[in-house]
């Protein structure tokens, strides 16, 4: 396939998805709503197979894990295009407009990137969530999702893009790449495709921004942190932790490392053991900690991992400080959370962690874009520049600005002829 070629016209098509009202877009998601139900034995089916050749090829059970497409996912994602549905429209929003002189007025408005490629793992709700935040900010989406999921993936893509092409959006509104092969030619379609969000290892995404032109935004391991602090509450801290830990054991914004204050280790850890919900994690703690509890050793290893599975690594700190320093250098700055009563310790926490989520009191699950509100979420980024954090419609929306004058010429201004006077309107 001459991808070079797939992706201009792809861009061709952005144009006229920029231009979509309100009002359709909104209405191809409903449509495509209705279709992922009505055709939901479909995409069980599909998924089935895929599991049963994962189970096959001995895939790692959180490979296997995050495969999974029921009825709860298919009712999570359901539930996620409701509420995107049901939010404002990120494009055409004025942003700024300003006066510079009489007659010469400046606006800076939203608008789509445009094409973005997105590579992810296999998760096939990501597709779901991808394509559907894509349509909502008026951008082209290029998808290529894992291959353990490649059957399920394409049965939901078949409904969306069915669906969608009979709502009125473009061609070009989505397609889905099948080959991975496809991932190292389109890296090199920079005229075309404006953004990359690639969600997988470190290795994987450190790959893709060395291998292409494109911006790249997204982020690679999770290595999140719960800190229980000298002035926590243990009626909150153990809920959490096993929230952040448990809960679903295999995404990104789960609980690797447990920090615990000396203080309170002593009452907190053995509370931990004896707790209903850690008969399946496999404990590994410093030196410290395997005075207080039964556990395996952790090594230096431990704490920068990701694991994705029931392990949770446990450290006991001195001091804030301490913990801040241990976060800020081994974690990923992804997800961090501290668990106090004493307000001071847990703004200079917030202030000092240096990560895209931190939390007060609260599981590190939370860190999810359905659920700060966004509708679902592309990915988690955390980078600095442009968007941080799970990134939803604002994170797929730029701006440009537009100046209206009445024959006005800079030459005026720079001969003294005019001055701006910058008002606000």
């Amino acid at each position: 396939m001459n991808y070079k070629e797939l992706t201009r016209q792809i861009k061709l098509d952005s144009y006229q998805m920029s231009s979509l009202p309100l009002s359709l877009r909104n209405q191809a998601l409903a449509d495509i709503q209705d279709g992922l139900f009505r055709q939901r034995e479909k995409i069980f089916a599909a998924n089935q197979e895929d599991l049963d050749s994962a189970i096959r090829n001995q895939e790692p059970q959180p490979i296997i894990n995050r495969l999974v497409f029921d009825h709860h996912k298919l009712d999570d994602v359901i539930q996620g295009l409701d509420s995107l549905i049901g939010l404002p429209d990120p494009l055409f929003r004025t942003q700024l407009h300003r006066e510079l002189d009489q007659g010469l007025v400046l606006r800076r408005e939203t608008c789509p990137i445009g094409v973005i490629g997105v590579i992810f793992e296999s998760r096939p709700d990501a597709l779901v969530q991808i394509s559907s935040l894509c349509i909502k900010s008026g951008n082209c989406s290029i998808l290529k999702g894992g291959r353990e999921a490649a059957k399920t993936n394409r049965a939901l893509f078949d409904i969306i893009y069915e669906t969608g092409t009979n709502a009125g959006l473009p061609a070009g509104f989505m397609t889905l790449v099948e080959s991975r092969e496809a991932i190292d030619e389109l890296l090199h379609c920079d005229e075309s495709i404006d953004l990359l969000i690639p969600r997988g290892s470190n290795q994987f995404v450190q790959y893709i921004m060395d291998h292409s032109r494109i911006p790249v935004m997204g982020h690679a391991d999770g290595v999140c942190h719960v800190y229980i602090d000298k002035d926590a509450d243990p009626d909150k801290a153990l809920p959490v932790i096993m929230d952040s830990k448990v809960q679903y054991v295999t995404a990104c914004n789960t609980l690797e490392t447990l920090l615990v204050h000396r203080d309170v280790a002593d009452e907190l850890l053995p509370a931990l053991v004896d707790s209903s919900y850690t008969g399946s994690v496999e404990l590994r703690g410093c030196p410290d900690t395997m005075k207080i509890i039964p556990c395996k050793p952790a090594t230096e290893i431990d704490y920068k991992t990701e694991y994705l599975d029931y392990i949770l690594a446990i450290r006991i700190v001195d001091s804030l400080e301490q913990a801040i320093e241990h976060i800020n250098r081994y974690g990923s700055h992804h997800t961090d959370c501290i668990v106090t009563e004493d307000q001071q310790s847990a703004d200079t926490f917030m202030t000092l962690v240096d990560s895209a989520n931190v939390y007060q009191n609260c599981s590190t699950r939370f860190a999810d874009g359905f659920r700060y509100g966004f509708g679902a979420e592309v990915g988690i980024s955390t980078g600095k520049l442009h968007a941080r954090g799970p990134v939803g419609l604002e994170g797929l929306v730029t701006y440009k600005y537009k100046l209206t004058g009445n024959g006005h010429i800079v030459a005026d201004y720079a001969e003294g002829r005019k001055k701006f006077n910058f008002k606000e309107v």
